[in-house]
């Protein structure tokens, strides 16, 4: 039995023509051949398995054939074509950058550069993965890449061009390979299915061609792995099985079902798909993709920009037409918002099933906010009109009562009432610095003036109450109590200490005998302007805090006396003390 080989090899391009979705290289490639133009080093970057290594050795081997065709392509029948294909060629080096990426191998690398060609035009040498090399064996291989000898050729090639130093890249022809398309994939698999005696459905191929992302090398994989798993008959529902791909009917089930608000179908059909072993994020994911089809299906003229089989194009046009593009955009948006969402949700179903319910019931949600001329916002309100409010019934109560009332006004107004009265004072302040005397007088005359005009304004109809020590004394006391009832009982002790001077019939002192008393009294001001002011019915009654300090009458005390003092003291009353100090002869110091 003869040994298996895989697709990717058996029938990997051994000419420029064969090379799949990359004609704008080798074009270029062959048009340098053929005009003798070719680059000392090139540069071939792009994605995994699209033809760079390929292109490389195809390159290698053109050069040297020795009867290439008018097109500029090897013959596959010369010696040097022959001992390439057999692996035997002496021309031709590769080398692998992901194991061999040391300063010694680059060493080595530019020693064989050294000797000429013993058979043929140009020594190529191939490093596959450049970007692996250390910056060691980068440096010690540029000198050989700017300057090699005539005769030698280097080929690089990397996925990863940004991590490839600039001083390369200035030295090389880089050539940038792009994705190979899903035509091209699907055109290539065919080609092979039908060489290989595979019986396979485009749809299926299209398939295959989509999971691999523009990788042909995987796209060959993966159709060797179906074809075993099937026995050579590739369909659509066994690559989806195999693949494990969410079948688009699903989505064209559910789309049905949301359009007609059958909200447990719906649940049922996700409960269907979950058992079948799907994540989450990947029916997020699909069903994302599936309502960005119907959009562009919209206009007819984008149906080339669907990657999907011809025969899922018609189904997408037809199923289009039947939903608004109202319901496709925002159901567009709240799927995407429910798939970024998706990683943070700990109760991943039950994230899927709100999606769910929100899709639909949309069309409904688009339908209350409907109008005449289309769409419009439900926030947007055309006319607005005033709330209307039931009269109350007045009832008066007693004085004290009436009192008790006033203290417990609202926070907003005392501060708002309070701002109206600082204002003046602080714009003074402003001024004042800036005028001469003068000037300063006549700008205090004229606030005053808009003082008494908004006093007047805001104090119209309103019965002033005549500010007194006594009348002041009554309202201390009650706001006592309120800051009593508040259990402040710090404020209350200072506030109980304080004394009160009337100033003028706008204004009153406020008398503390600490720093400590005055901050007590200060950090309740907001509230007791409110409420005086309130009380008084006066908008511009103000008052200031003034720390007074008592003077403590130094008091004489009386000294310690000394120990001479003391002993006249004791004598005076025992003289028997004296008596007994002369007989015993004692000496106390003093």
């Amino acid at each position: 039995m003869d040994k298996f080989i895989v697709s990717a090899r058996k029938y990997r391009p051994q000419n420029f023509s064969t090379v799949v979705g990359q004609s704008h290289i080798t074009t270029t490639l062959k048009n340098a051949i053929n005009n003798n133009q070719l680059a000392h080093a090139f540069l071939f970057c792009g994605p995994r398995g699209v033809g760079k290594t390929t292109c490389a050795r195809i390159l290698a081997k053109t050069i040297n054939c020795e009867k290439r065709t008018k097109e500029g392509e090897a013959c596959n029948k010369c010696n040097s074509c022959v001992s390439f294909d057999n692996g035997s060629s002496f021309n031709i080096h590769e080398l692998d950058a992901a194991s061999n990426n040391s300063v010694d191998d680059i060493r080595t690398l530019v020693e064989q550069i050294r000797f000429a060609p013993q058979a043929g035009k140009y020594k190529v040498y191939i490093v596959d993965e450049v970007h692996m090399l250390s910056p060691g064996a980068f440096n010690a291989f540029l000198k050989t890449l700017e300057e090699p000898p005539p005769y030698a050729i280097f080929i690089l090639a990397t996925t990863e061009k940004h991590k490839i130093l600039p001083t390369i890249l200035s030295r090389c022809q880089t050539f940038d390979f792009k994705r190979i398309t899903n035509n091209d994939t699907v055109e290539h698999l065919q080609e092979i299915a039908t060489k290989e005696n595979i019986t396979a459905e485009k749809t299926a191929l299209h398939l295959i061609s989509q999971k691999s992302e523009g990788c042909m090398r995987d796209a060959l994989s993966i159709l060797d792995k179906i074809a075993s798993f099937t026995g050579g008959k590739i369909t659509y529902n066994n690559t989806i099985e195999h693949l494990n791909i969410l079948d688009e009917d699903y989505y064209f089930k559910l789309l049905e079902q949301m359009q007609q608000n059958q909200l447990a179908d719906a649940l049922l059909l996700f409960d269907e798909i979950n058992q079948k072993g799907f994540e989450g994020d990947t029916f997020i994911e699909g069903l994302a993709e599936f309502i960005r089809n119907l959009l562009v299906c919209k206009d007819p003229k984008a149906v080339v920009l669907l990657e999907v089989a011809d025969d899922f194009k018609q189904k997408y046009l037809e199923n289009s037409s039947k939903v608004e593009i109202g319901w496709l955009i925002a159901a567009l948006n709240i799927t995407s918002d429910y798939s970024i969402n998706y990683k943070q949700a700990r109760n991943k179903k039950l994230h899927i099933e709100l999606l769910l319910i929100k899709l639909t019931y949309l069309q409904q949600a688009l339908q209350l906010s409907m109008s005449d001329e289309g769409i419009s916002k439900k926030k947007i309100i055309d006319s607005t009109k005033a709330v209307s409010f039931r009269a109350l019934p007045i009832i008066s109560l007693p004085e004290n009562k009436r009192k008790s009332i006033a203290i417990k006004a609202e926070p907003t107004l005392i501060i708002e009432d309070s701002i109206k009265v600082i204002q003046p004072t602080i714009v003074e302040k402003i001024i004042s610095p800036t005028i001469s005397v003068e000037k300063a007088g006549s700008k205090l005359r004229s606030l005053s003036k808009i003082r008494q005009q908004i006093a007047s304004e805001n104090n119209q109809g309103i019965v002033l109450k005549s500010l007194t020590l006594e009348s002041l004394q009554e309202a201390w006391l009650i706001f006592i109590e309120t800051l009593n009832d508040q259990k402040n009982h710090s404020a209350v002790t200072n506030f109980k200490m304080a004394g009160l001077a009337i100033v003028d019939e706008n204004s009153f002192d406020i008398i503390t005998e600490s720093n400590i008393q005055q901050k007590f009294i200060e950090s309740e001001r907001a509230a007791l302007i409110g409420y005086m002011q309130q009380f008084f019915n006066n908008r511009l009654l103000t008052y200031q805090v003034k720390l007074i300090e008592k003077e403590i009458p130094s008091s004489e005390t009386d000294k310690p006396m000394s120990s001479k003092e003391q002993y006249a003291q004791l004598i005076e009353a025992f003289p028997m003390i004296k008596e007994l100090k002369e007989k015993l002869k004692l000496d106390l110091g003093f």
